[in-house]
């Protein structure tokens, strides 16, 4: 079996697409249901990118480490590597949620540009560094230079940055966690264990909301603000949440353990195609798996509904399901006949998708972040100039313009993967 798995760089393409395409409309106010969250219970198709971007990461964890572990590699070196990575993509994650203020005043702007000046240098060596083949003295030279740019970040935020409103939780954390107790419980045991350790999260998940009774509320319950999880959120991240919810997180800490569940269903999916069945057996098994996690999840949806924003144990089973069927039937178009020439956009895009995701971020709050007032007196900012001058005129739907607002998003970070791909640069943490 090869390592290389064309149908997962695929899909991982597909997500991360999805990621920058629900995350950038050109007004919030004109969205298409589809494009947007479940407001509470329920599902849209926005709510299966998240999960699928967990499950693959689950998925490549068999294909990264497999070889390692059969060959009886030195296992503290390979956690020790895990839990580097680990704290790469948490970082980021806090990154991205300070960025651009770092809780700076206005009074601070000549501070904030140095810190875009320092970024830009951080971001030159790690092209550099990613271009280099070899230990050259040019690579050695761009890894002593990105480090020293966030030495400078690091010993200035403890005189600048106000962390006090900082979110904790987030989208590259939860990812950070999910990898980290996925990687070393794919080290530690078989693929059984695993399977027992992913239906006990579940299981301890739905006995914690449904039944444990909320301290100083009452009774279990799945409200936003009341449930167990937003009261644990607030008992230990209080003023570090999401700040259009405050006093919950969709990210929280207790819904983790359930999304670390997602990662194992796509690490039992890595190493089912890891093994020497015949590819149509690996497909129906994909398949079938999937079916029966769809009518698992609308069985326990009747007692503990889909919900993605608290990631209910019904919500797990779903996105799972879904996620096996769209790997399964890319597998067999890609892997087994090869038809995979419709996918090269999404193959481009996989190849460098956290980096592509954390520069959409970056892009995206820069672009609001640069702001004036008009010859009217309105207020513009990068992103709704852009929007409300070079769209809205274009298509007479607001939600058409929206749309396409969202979909130039695409094109035009898939254009800096692009260029990556082309010049042979991928960028890993």
């Amino acid at each position: 079996m090869k390592e290389r798995l064309l149908s997962l760089d695929i899909f991982r393409g597909l997500t991360i697409a999805g990621m920058i395409l629900v995350n950038n409309p050109g007004s919030w106010s004109t969205v298409y249901p589809p494009l947007l969250h479940a407001d509470w219970h329920g599902i849209t198709p926005t709510d299966w990118v998240f999960p699928f971007f967990l499950f693959i990461v689950g998925v490549a964890i068999p294909l990264a480490l497999g070889k390692r572990k059969e060959r009886g590699d030195d296992q503290s070196a390979i956690i020790r590597k895990i839990l580097r990575r680990v704290a790469i993509i948490f970082g980021l994650g806090l990154f991205l949620a300070a960025f651009p203020r770092f809780g700076m005043t206005a009074e601070d702007g000549s501070l904030r540009t140095f810190h875009y000046i320092v970024l830009a240098i951080f971001m030159v060596s790690l092209f550099t560094r990613e271009a280099s083949s070899s230990e050259s003295s040019t690579k050695k030279l761009a890894s002593w230079v990105a480090l020293g740019a966030i030495a400078v970040m690091v010993i200035i935020g403890f005189f600048g940055y106000d962390f006090s409103r900082l979110r904790i939780p987030g989208v590259l954390q939860r990812i950070a966690l999910v990898y980290g107790a996925c990687g070393i419980l794919f080290l530690k045991s078989n693929w059984k264990t695993q399977a027992w350790v992913g239906l006990g999260l579940l299981l301890l998940y739905w006995f914690l909301m449904m039944v444990v009774p909320v301290p100083g509320i009452g009774p279990a319950n799945l409200e936003p603000t009341t449930n167990l999880g937003a009261w644990f959120d607030n008992l230990l991240l209080k003023g570090h949440m999401y700040s259009q919810t405050k006093v919950w997180d969709p990210e929280g800490l207790l819904s983790t353990l359930p999304a670390i569940t997602t990662g194992i269903i796509g690490m039992l999916t890595g190493s089912w195609v890891k093994t020497d069945r015949g590819h149509y057996e690996k497909v129906a098994g994909m398949l079938v798996a999937g079916v029966l996690l769809l009518a698992i999840s609308h069985v326990w949806d009747l007692n503990f509904p889909i919900n993605k924003k608290i990631w209910t144990s019904s919500y797990v089973c779903y996105t799972g399901g879904v996620a096996l069927l769209i790997l399964g039937v890319i597998y067999w178009l890609v892997d087994i006949h090869s038809y995979s020439k419709w996918a090269k956009p999404f193959i481009i895009y996989g190849t460098n998708a956290l980096f592509v995701y954390v520069m959409s971020g970056l892009v995206v709050k820069t672009m609001f972040a640069i702001k004036w007032v008009g010859a009217e007196g309105q207020n513009w900012n990068i992103y709704s100039w852009l929007y409300n001058n070079l769209f809205t005129p274009v298509f007479s739907s607001p939600y058409n313009a929206s749309l396409a607002y969202a979909l130039a998003n695409v094109l035009f970070f898939f254009g800096l993967a692009w260029v990556l791909y082309r010049a042979k640069i991928f960028i890993k943490v």
